[in-house]
């Protein structure tokens, strides 16, 4: 009986080999294209149309691309006018860029810098405020950077790229850097230094200023960027969530940069009419911190909302965050958050009125509809993307997706999401999947 088993399974594997291989990447995560919602889902149905990757390059499905620049991919953003999506390959020191209908890969931008670049650096610069370079260090700008996240400004035209550190600096506690492309000709026209260990990055809706946000050291800066060329933007403040961290880390100890990050800042938004910023604590005693842009003051922080604060999003009236370790996304009026926090002249302030839905052990990124009709949640530990009906918070739609979903963007139209997987060794990640929407 055992033998016949054998032979059959045999028989079974060398003539239908792309099946085996099918389950095989099913079991590990990877989902075939043509992988479609849960059978429960009503608002919202995804369909799994495209796929890059670096894991697989035998037996490829249509529109499953093999690519082995991607490199644990953290985040994807389209461009302006939604013709092309960029992806930050963190590992890989690389922003792809893709093109929207066909996802074919139209460049690589390198984020790696030498003696060639020096025209990219304002005189030669390499730090701000005051950083202290690495002792020793020779040639600072010369370095590969590892992308992380990104914004737009000036209508699209350019793109900003953080690096969350330069390749020699092993823990992080140096000045970082960041780079402006420009997305006519997705070129580097400038690299500009940050503090330690910056992660998100956003622009203010009246395009007057770029808040970087370091994860490392509890701090923000400030970048005027009323010019419409790069070489005259500059750096006017630098914020302090709580107590500014100094760091000094012995360079032969390696630390968990992840974990040993003070306050952990991370969500940054402004609000639509300019006047606030919010940056998500997303370690520590948690919370969101609003300063006014008028002067950059801290108005105090808001706490109230689940633990460990992720990422923020601004649609109409409205603040969604998600809520990574305990799994949720939450929504509240943001006017109301903070006029509630003026009115109670505390530093810290516990604002009650949430909106809750959980989604699963892991919400990192989410894209809300222009609308605001609906909330897209990657849930990185359970490995799916979960959609959420803003009306009353509840979940309409779930799709498996590849291990582990960090990144997400929703196109110019909300017909398609891109999703980014990290890369975890050889437990999975690595690709961009690309899904169909259909709104019921």
């Amino acid at each position: 009986m055992n033998y016949l088993r054998f032979l059959f399974a045999f028989t079974i594997t060398y003539y239908t080999g792309s099946i085996i291989y099918a389950q095989e990447r099913s079991e590990m995560g990877r989902n075939p294209i043509g992988t479609v919602s849960d059978i429960g889902a009503t608002d919202v149905k995804m369909k799994l149309v495209a796929r890059t990757q670096s894991f697989n390059n035998d037996d490829l499905a249509t529109h499953d691309h093999f690519d082995a620049a991607i490199s644990s991919p953290k985040s994807v953003i389209f461009s302006g006018d939604g013709m092309k999506y960029y992806v930050n390959s963190l590992e890989g020191y690389t922003t792809h860029v893709f093109d929207t209908q066909t996802h074919k890969k139209l460049s690589d931008i390198k984020h790696k810098f030498n003696a060639d670049d020096k025209r990219l650096f304002l005189n030669n610069e390499f730090t701000i405020f005051d950083y202290k370079q690495k002792e020793g260090q020779e040639n600072y700008n010369y370095f590969s950077g590892k992308p992380v996240e990104s914004c737009l400004s000036h209508n699209g035209k350019y793109l900003w790229v953080t690096y969350y550190r330069r390749d020699w600096d092993n823990n992080a506690q140096f000045p970082s850097a960041l780079a402006i492309i420009d997305t006519e000709t997705d070129k580097i026209v400038r690299v500009m230094p940050t503090g330690p260990l910056p992660k998100m990055i956003a622009a203010s809706p009246d395009n007057k200023y770029i808040c970087v946000t370091h994860w490392g050291d509890n701090t923000v800066a400030i970048i005027d960027i009323e010019s419409d060329l790069p070489f005259e933007f500059k750096y006017t403040k630098h914020l302090a969530v709580g107590e500014r961290i100094f760091l000094s880390y012995d360079e032969d100890v390696v630390v968990d940069r992840d974990n040993d990050c003070g306050h952990c800042l991370r969500g940054t938004v402004f609000t639509q009419d300019s006047k606030h910023l919010l940056v998500g604590r997303m370690g520590g005693a948690g919370g969101i911190t609003v300063f006014q842009t008028s002067d950059f003051k801290s108005l105090g922080t808001v706490q109230g909302m689940k633990a460990n604060v992720r990422h923020l999003e601004i649609v109409g009236n409205n603040l969604y965050l998600s809520s990574n370790r305990l799994g949720y996304v939450q929504k509240c009026n943001v006017v109301d958050m903070i006029l509630s926090l003026k009115n109670s002249k505390k530093s810290l302030y516990s604002f009650k009125r949430w909106s809750s839905a959980y989604v699963g052990i892991g919400a990192r990124t989410i894209s809300v509809t222009k609308d605001g009709k609906y909330i897209f949640t990657a849930v990185n530990n359970e490995k799916k993307i979960v959609v959420v009906r803003s009306s009353d918070m509840k979940v309409v739609s779930k799709i498996n997706t590849d291990p582990y979903p960090v990144g997400m963007a929703l196109s110019k139209y909300e017909t398609r999401l891109m999703v980014t997987a990290q890369g975890k060794g050889d437990q999975g990640g690595n690709s961009v999947t690309v899904y169909s929407i259909d709104y019921q």
